[in-house]
């Protein structure tokens, strides 16, 4: 089955790159795979107090997760998965990317703020000629109606 892959943070624009995922998987007969990155730098403390955060972390992005997954399972009919990983957003991105054959597109929310579009977008969209899929890129600004008509 082909999967739409999302980026699950902390960001504005992570909402709508979300429903564009969830909307086009429900008319496309496709799945979505969302992926949380927890950076390294979060665990830079003892090895007791970093396992702690760690598993904080896993713990904030399972209930945030759940949110949307909630949201796509009774609006869109798509059941999505979860995947976590740790280490640098981009390089976690692009290795999710070529783990998993099934990805088919990288649905990202570009930022509407005057600092430009937000880091992964900035920094993934250098790379999209080396990746083996296409970038979907989604402005965070789209009404719920705009983003219903175009997918």
């Amino acid at each position: 089955m082909r999967k739409f892959l999302v980026v699950l943070d902390d960001s504005r624009e992570c909402l709508n790159a979300m429903r564009f995922a969830a909307m086009r998987a429900a008319r496309t007969n496709a799945g979505v795979e969302i992926l949380a990155v927890i950076p390294p730098e979060e665990f830079n403390h003892w090895i007791g107090v970093g396992d702690i955060m760690r598993e904080e972390a896993r713990e904030r992005i399972e209930a945030h997760f759940e949110v949307f997954a909630k949201w796509m399972r009774d609006k869109q009919g798509v059941d999505p998965e979860l995947v976590i990983r740790e280490g640098e957003p981009v390089s976690e991105i692009i290795a999710q990317v070529q783990e998993d054959p099934e990805i088919g597109i990288l649905v990202l929310g570009a930022g509407t703020g005057k600092k430009g579009p937000g880091p992964l977008v900035t920094q993934l969209s250098r790379n999209s000629g080396s990746l083996p899929i296409p970038i979907t890129i989604v402005p965070g600004d789209l009404s719920k109606e705009r983003l219903e008509s175009i997918t």
